[in-house]
């Protein structure tokens, strides 16, 4: 795992949970509940890629 993509994930994750903790503070309740999803869903479209390199490499060690 590169630590590029570490360090990406752990930004984003400060960033939105800076983000929540101000929207709910101001009474925004929804839009910090949009803004957790969204987060969340980004860090799990980065991930994929990796999820997806890895099963490439466990097919080619076996030969599949």
């Amino acid at each position: 795992m590169d630590t590029e993509l570490i360090l990406k994930v752990v930004g984003i994750g400060l960033i939105v949970s800076i983000s929540y903790q101000i929207l709910v503070k101001t009474g925004r309740d929804e839009q910090a509940t949009m803004v957790s999803i969204a987060g969340v869903i980004i860090i799990m479209l980065m991930i994929v890629q990796e999820i997806s390199d890895l099963f490439g490499t466990v097919m080619r060690l076996f030969g599949l």
